[in-house]
């Protein structure tokens, strides 16, 4: 009798259709069926517009409760035949917390970042009861290696965690940077009073607190002053908006444009010598590597589990989270064409590696693993 496995998401989003269908694909050559069952978006969530649909994919209901803090999704029903459950491990989902003693399934994973890192309190009760709770699974699935240490760390067994390389799909705008031609290039400089040879540094992503835009733009400032011609490209939308149109009249280096998508965006990110962001940096390092661009961030304590892809001298730069440093390095490595043209390489060989189709195999071999255990 073939197995099954059941994937728990809260919601559906864009981002994750692609992944989902390719592993249904390998799992079903297996001769493992894989059951996708999701609920509804928050009504904040839902003016995200970042909606994904499966035709397969089974609706769960959700509640949510308090102010959406937290939600109920009963997936007992549902998945009593399930050889595996795989869940997401968030303190708010309620039903994970039965799921985990008294409704427990024949076999349940967590897939996860492995703690909270932007956590204003990591020793709060809440993270320690996610340390807690991470010991409760019979599996891992771990985001990056970076998640893999948070879990061993709580006191996991490390052979029974699989490292998925979390990612998203990048075909579709490898396809696009490879439409842009010389011509593109030139009048997307045109169109921003940049320099044919001026060097460019772009902030690609959502502009709020832990992005740092202050930082970046006294970052930008400083670059403008000691590299001849640069300009700092900001692309993105977000509450934090009204900070980089506050310096455009002040700061002739600064070219702002929105959000960008499409071949727009990808236009942007071809124009870029390296990627600047001194915050956070999530999922959005997988845009440096596929543009082949060098994404210069800090040593800031807020980044994502992803941060873990950035080999530092060999993709990208992570400096002390002072400034001083961070400018030296941006401007270093942007008058220096061989140290760029060695971490462009990096960045080419790494958008090799994080893909849907490697994250999608990793996650697999994990499925067939727990299994058997």
């Amino acid at each position: 009798m073939a197995s099954e496995v059941s994937i728990i998401q809260r919601r559906m989003t864009h981002y994750r259709v692609a992944f989902f269908e390719r592993m249904r694909e390998m799992l079903s050559g297996m001769g493992i069926r894989l059951r996708l069952l999701h609920g509804e978006a928050s009504p904040a969530e839902r003016t995200k517009n970042d909606a994904g649909r499966i035709d397969w994919a089974e609706r769960l209901e959700n509640r949510y409760l308090f102010g959406d803090r937290v939600c109920w999704q009963n997936f007992h029903g549902a998945t009593r035949r399930s050889d595996l459950v795989i869940v997401t491990q968030e303190n708010k989902l309620l039903y994970n917390h039965l799921a985990l003693s008294v409704l427990r399934p024949r076999r349940i994973a967590f897939w996860g970042h492995g703690r909270n890192m932007q956590s204003s309190n990591p020793d709060g009760w809440a993270e320690r009861y996610k340390r807690w709770t991470t010991c409760r699974a019979d599996w891992w699935f771990a985001y990056t290696e970076l998640s893999k240490t948070f879990v061993v760390q709580a006191g996991f067994d490390p052979d029974r965690v699989t490292v998925v390389d979390n990612a998203v799909d990048t075909d579709a705008m490898v396809r696009e940077l490879n439409s842009i031609d010389a011509a593109d290039r030139s009048a997307l400089r045109s169109e921003l009073r940049i320099g044919d040879d001026a060097k460019v540094g772009l902030f690609l992503g959502s502009l709020y607190a832990d992005k740092r835009v202050e930082f970046l733009l006294e970052a930008g400032r400083r670059l403008a002053a000691s590299v001849p011609g640069f300009v700092l490209v900001v692309v993105g939308e977000g509450p934090d908006r009204s900070v980089v149109e506050s310096a455009l009249d002040r700061s002739p280096w600064l070219r702002f444009v929105g959000t960008r998508h499409g071949r727009a965006k990808a236009a942007t990110m071809a124009i870029a010598d390296v990627f600047l962001n001194p915050g956070l940096v999530g999922l959005g390092i997988l845009d440096s590597f596929v543009a082949q661009s060098p994404l210069i961030t800090t040593d800031c304590g807020l980044h994502s589990p992803e941060i873990a892809y950035l080999e530092h001298g060999v993709n990208g730069l992570m400096t002390a989270n002072d400034m001083d440093a961070y400018v030296s390095a941006a401007a270093h490595v942007l008058a220096d064409a061989a140290r760029l043209e060695w971490l462009q390489a990096g960045c080419r060989a790494s958008a090799g590696r994080y893909t849907v189709e490697n994250m999608a195999s990793r996650f697999v071999a994990g499925i067939e693993r727990a299994l058997a255990h």
